[in-house]
């Protein structure tokens, strides 16, 4: 038996053949056969029969004893072996460039190289985490090695394998241990090797998915895109252990290679049994990695105008799955490959080639023909169609690549607030601790919120509380109480709501802006669909899921429909998205803030109604906003001249035109930097929250603001938040009682200024009215309320004869014969009133009759009034008010004596004499004047 040769049995001298033998003896021929395929020595195009017949049987002879494979040398990749020793030679010998503190004394003192080197250290700390990755900077490949970097970047899918078989060749040097997955086994036989994968990161160039292109397949690339589904976890074979169906045979081919779908073996090795199709797979001799595919779409501010947003399917596997979440914006780094398409098999209709298959007759092995067509395996080109997907071998963040993005969520605790100023310069660590130290802090904060909008300052300060946020928490039992803020602006056209939505999502990293008509249910909490390949239904995410730990800002929220506004009511309060579709049951996370804009029924706001009354939502949804801000578009000469002179200065000078007191940038680190605070509450700062929610919800209940949305107890965790976030704002670690003042103050100026209505009153209510219809009319336009009583007064006259009316309308105008005073004045007055009253009933155990108490009043209001007209004015107005605050039970009249009175009453006989006016027993007299209604 001769040596097995190197060369192919086509090309290598065989001593069989006569020719060949003389041949190899030198003897002259015109062609020596390269390969199987190129014509014999003769130039025929058919072989000599004796010759064909005798390479076979050597070839059959060969075949049968298991030497058909010794005589056919492998095919190496002379390009691939040196990227591979190149890319051993940079893990090895890359260190990175650290500055000694000083010079060493001694040869002692010089740190040892091998603990030095970055990526050895890597590999062994591969070992200590039980981890598989081995994390790669590209810049430092194109620091050391451009021509290693440009190969790899160049064809990447090429070198790939022998990538791994450098690190695999690394891990076996220095960790022998661990190149395989049964740390017990020595070799092969015991246990298998472990599968070691490389992940780049930080490439100089990130691409968008519409700038993908043919080219660009197999090479390497970092994408960027926002991802909207993803895919469960799920085993993906990568080289599988075949054995032949044949019974005759059983043979075993191992580690075939599967090219992105099930992938058999072309053939049978067993000369006699030629098996193509039965085949099956060994499951504990194959090799299975984790698999997960990721649907991203084209970011918001990368779509060109008037084109719909791309999508493409991401690939991850092994330690990369799970890394990327719905609503990430992430940066890919992989490559661009082709896959086939499996969901076009499922479409209906028949194949040729599988009809021909299945009717077809050909030869094989037994009962090889009649098993049909399964799955891909003899499919051609015209019958499977192949898609375009992204190999990624690196899953970031891409909030990862802008240092001074700011993270506004997350479980921030003193760790990560050391981490965070160690990540910062210099420079800006000196720039954070001068505004921690700085006067004045909070203001200048909400001055630098939205800086293009003028004005608002209020509602910029609730923005710049809803950034900072408060602190989650969790009860023993599990429930978990939000801390992010929840804000609606209400207001007139054209007072720049959309703005301050917009300046939020572009603000932060994280942040979705939709419009509460064109978003159904299902498009702002989640949506069940069904994979087009797999078939099985899954989750897509929808607007409060994408916008997770962010700020999901819903424009028009008047506008949406109301059996979309309650498929929020859960997210808003719980944050969470409970689903029962299709056979999914889940409860997924929107730990999301809400900042919605909403306009006013009929476009205007109309003061004279409540708050309920001008936007189109329901009692459960206005009870989950935390603030409420009513912005009214009111006609002030010095503000009108304002606002027009600062747009006009933005449209000259644009950015120029803007001068904050701190930047984007540096109110982005801050907000960081805040955020990692997490304030206590004091007990001086609880009960100062305990009475303010006690006097909110004293005022709630009384006459003056009973149209008003109602005080619950989410607004006392409203203004726990609050003072949370006030407190961050503070980089405080307590919350003392001023921050709480604050929140209360905030909390009110957003609910009670929609109740800034001026108070009408009837003069015609001192007269003694004609008659009793009268009296009753009167009566019912007061209790109907200011704005039924202002109806009234101008329709619900006497009636007179018909003969002298003419001549009596213009004479008795209906101008004149009206009282009206501001909202403000009319809580001033019935301040004074009613404190007065307490104290006065506090030490004489009495009240005071109308004279004693006009009197007074009208010495407290002497410096304003300047003439006998103001003073008559004055008295009338004083008694009009009087009377309201009887009606409206603050105020309450007695006749004669307390005593006599009560003994009236059980006599149902009304004394005669004096009137008495006392403190009404529903109020409670302990507050304070800051604490009344406004």
């Amino acid at each position: 038996m001769p040596a097995p040769s190197s060369l192919p049995p086509s090309s290598a001298p065989d001593r069989s053949s006569p020719r060949r033998a003389a041949q190899a003896n030198g003897a002259a021929g015109r062609r020596q056969a390269a390969d199987p395929l190129a014509l014999n020595a003769n130039g025929d195009d058919q072989p000599r029969p004796a010759e064909a017949e005798e390479d076979t049987d050597t070839r059959q002879r060969r075949r049968a004893r298991g030497r058909f494979d010794e005589d056919v040398p492998q095919v190496k990749d002379q390009t691939g072996e040196k990227v591979r020793e190149s890319f051993e030679v940079f893990l090895k010998e890359y260190t990175e460039d650290i500055a000694l503190p000083m010079t060493p004394a001694s040869d002692a003192d010089i740190p040892d190289l091998e603990g030095e080197k970055y990526y050895i250290s890597q590999i062994h700390n591969m070992k200590q985490n039980e981890t598989s990755t081995l994390y790669v900077d590209f810049s430092h490949l194109l620091e050391r090695d451009e021509v290693l970097a440009r190969a790899i970047s160049d064809q990447y899918y090429r070198f790939l394998p022998y990538l791994r078989r450098a690190l695999q060749n690394l891990v076996r040097e220095y960790e022998p241990d661990y190149i395989y997955l049964n740390p017990t086994s020595t070799s092969a036989q015991g246990g298998m090797t472990r599968d070691f994968s490389i992940a780049f990161y930080n490439l100089p160039l990130v691409s968008g998915i519409r700038d993908l292109r043919t080219e660009r397949i197999g090479t390497l690339l970092s994408i960027s895109g926002t991802v909207t589904r993803t895919s469960e976890v799920r085993p993906e074979l990568l080289f599988g252990t075949f054995t032949c169906g044949n019974p005759n045979c059983k043979a075993t081919v191992r580690d075939v290679e599967q090219q992105f779908k099930y992938t058999e073996p072309a053939q049978c090795q067993n000369l006699q049994c030629s098996n193509r199709t039965g085949w099956e797979l060994n499951i504990e001799q194959s090799r299975f990695n984790d698999w997960q595919k990721v649907r991203i779409q084209e970011n918001a501010n990368e779509i060109p105008t008037g084109s719909m947003p791309r999508s493409l399917d991401v690939i991850l596997r092994g330690e990369m799955v799970e890394r990327a979440k719905a609503g990430d914006k992430c940066v890919f780094t992989g490559t661009f490959i082709v896959v086939p398409d499996v969901s076009q098999l499922g479409l209906p209709g028949v194949n040729a080639e599988m009809q021909r298959e299945a009717g077809g007759g050909r030869g094989g092995g037994d009962g090889v023909a009649n098993q049909g067509v399964t799955g891909l395996k003899s499919l051609g080109v015209r019958d499977l169609q192949y898609k375009t997907a992204f190999l990624a071998c690196m899953a970031r963040d891409s909030d990862m690549r802008q240092a001074s993005a700011a993270d506004v969520r997350g479980e921030d605790t003193e760790t990560d607030r050391e981490a965070y100023l160690e990540s910062l310069t210099k420079e800006e660590y000196e720039e954070l601790m001068a505004m921690v130290n700085q006067d004045y802090l909070y203001s200048s904060l909400v001055g630098s919120i939205a800086p293009t909008v003028y004005g608002h300052e209020i509602v910029k300060k609730g923005i710049l509380l809803q950034l900072m946020g408060g602190v989650h928490k969790q009860t023993p039992e599990g429930i978990h109480l939000r801390g992010d803020l929840n804000i609606c602006i209400v207001g007139d056209p054209s007072t720049s709501k959309s703005q301050f939505l917009k300046y939020v999502c572009g603000f932060l990293p994280r942040s979705v802006y939709t419009s509460g008509k064109a978003s159904s249910a299902a498009g702002l909490t989640a949506a069940v669909v069904k994979d087009e390949e797999t078939g099985e239904f899954t989750i897509e995410a929808g607007a409060l899921m994408l916008a997770d730990n962010g700020i999901c800002a819903i424009d028009e929220f008047d506008k949406m429909d109301i059996v979309d506004q309650v498929a929020i009511h859960e997210a808003m309060e719980q944050q969470t998205i409970s689903i029962a579709k299709a056979g999914i049951h889940a409860t997924l996370n929107a730990r999301t803030s809400i900042l919605a804009a909403a306009n006013p029924i009929g476009g205007r706001y109309n003061r004279k109604i409540s708050l309920r009354a001008n936007v189109a939502m329901s009692a459960p949804i206005m009870s989950r906003f935390d603030l409420f801000f009513v912005v009214l578009d009111q006609c002030n000469e010095d503000i009108d001249l304002k606002i027009a002179s600062h747009i006009v200065n933005v449209h000259r000078f644009q950015n120029e035109a803007i001068n904050p007191e701190f930047s984007t940038e540096t109110l982005q680190r801050y907000i960081r930097y805040a955020r990692t605070f997490n304030p206590k509450m004091t007990p001086e700062a609880a009960d100062v929250l305990v009475e303010k929610y006690r006097v909110l919800r004293q005022d709630d209940a009384s006459g003056v603001n009973r149209n008003s949305y109602r005080i619950t107890v989410r607004q006392l965790e409203s203004m726990i938040r609050l003072s949370e976030a006030i407190a961050r704002a503070n980089c405080r670690d307590e919350i003392t009682p001023a921050f709480v003042r604050e929140a209360y103050h905030l909390l009110r100026q957003s609910i009670i200024h929609v109740e800034q209505d001026d108070i009408d009153f009837d003069d015609d209510e001192a007269v003694p009215a004609p008659n009793a219809d009268g009296d009753v009319e009167m009566e019912a336009a007061d209790a109907a309320g200011p704005s039924a009583s202002i109806g009234a007064d101008l329709y619900s006259s006497p009636v007179r004869p018909s003969t002298t009316a003419p001549t009596q309308l213009p004479e008795t105008p209906a101008a004149p014969n009206k009282l009206r005073i501001t909202h403000d004045k009319y809580v001033n007055m019935m301040n004074m009133i009613v404190i007065h009253l307490a104290e006065v009933e506090r030490h004489t155990g009495t009240g005071l009759e109308m004279e004693e108490l006009e009197t007074w009043y009208l010495e407290q209001m002497e410096e304003e009034l300047a003439s006998p007209e103001d003073l008559m004015l004055e008295q009338a107005i004083f008694q009009k008010v009087l009377k309201k605050l009887v009606k409206d039970n603050y105020v309450m009249e007695l006749r004669g004596d307390a005593q006599e009175s009560l003994m009236s009453e059980e006599s149902q006989q009304v004394p005669e004499g004096k009137v008495i006016y006392i403190v009404h027993p529903s109020v409670d007299t302990d507050f304070t004047s800051s604490s009344l209604p406004i």
